[in-house]
């Protein structure tokens, strides 16, 4: 993958004549020189000037921030608690879950149809989504929209409080790699189930984060409505090294 460029670099530069050559199909750089270097020269200052050096052409990299060394609101922040109706949380806003391990923990109120989104990322076309189905606590891993893994407790939750949580152990040794993903009802493990690929970038840049409901199109199928029935007194995301 080429590095970013910071100083002027003859073999990747090309020269045309557009007012010849609309198409760019004959590139003249070797038959000018000259002309070519003082393109070169202004392009390099007008660059500087405005903030676009390094010239950097890597993708999956620059979605990370922190990869990138970029700033963001969550700065170096590994731990957030959200409420209830908190949505829209785009990326850099919402706590980063690629390529690491993670615990969610909610603190939840039940009732006799306790369905609907506790806290959720992404969309159809990738996405995660911690929520309870036909009063089971569950979690699913979109990878890209072309496979979903399914975390589905066999307990049926009755109507009442329950600390919820999800722990996600990520195999390591870079990115986009499996793991093993756990939920617990009142710190009893009640399902356990391996995840063998995340996305290393990001999921979506308009479907976004979201508590109580999955605004946008859905991670995962969660019947009549997204909307969470019950009450969540907060989820409390904390990402581990």
């Amino acid at each position: 993958m080429q590095k970013p460029l910071n100083k002027l670099n003859e073999d990747k530069w090309e020269l045309y004549n557009t007012n010849e050559d609309f198409s760019l199909a004959n590139d003249l750089a070797s038959q000018n020189p000259d002309k070519l270097k003082s393109m070169q020269e202004l392009f390099m200052k007008e660059a500087e000037k405005y903030h676009v050096l390094p010239i950097d052409d890597r993708l999956l990299e620059r979605t990370n921030a922190e990869l990138m060394g970029r700033p963001t609101v969550m700065g170096n922040r590994n731990t957030i608690t959200y409420g209830e109706g908190m949505k829209g949380m785009g990326v850099d806003i919402f706590i980063d879950l690629r390529n690491t391990a993670y615990t969610i923990t909610a603190e939840v109120s039940v009732n006799a149809n306790g369905n609907g989104v506790i806290v959720c990322q992404g969309g159809r076309f990738g996405g995660l989504s911690f929520y309870i189905k036909n009063g089971k606590p569950a979690f699913s891993y979109n990878y890209l929209g072309l496979e979903s893994t399914q975390i589905i407790s066999t307990e049926t939750l009755k109507p009442g409080n329950y600390k919820l949580v999800y722990d996600f152990k990520y195999d390591g040794g870079g990115m986009g790699k499996g793991g093993v993903g756990t939920i617990f009802v009142n710190d009893k493990k009640v399902v356990e189930k391996r995840i063998e690929k995340t996305q290393p970038g990001i999921f979506s840049v308009d479907d976004l984060a979201d508590i109580g409901v999955d605004d946008g199109t859905h991670v995962a199928d969660y019947g009549s409505s997204s909307k969470f029935k019950g009450k969540i007194e907060y989820v409390t995301i904390d990402r581990k090294e």
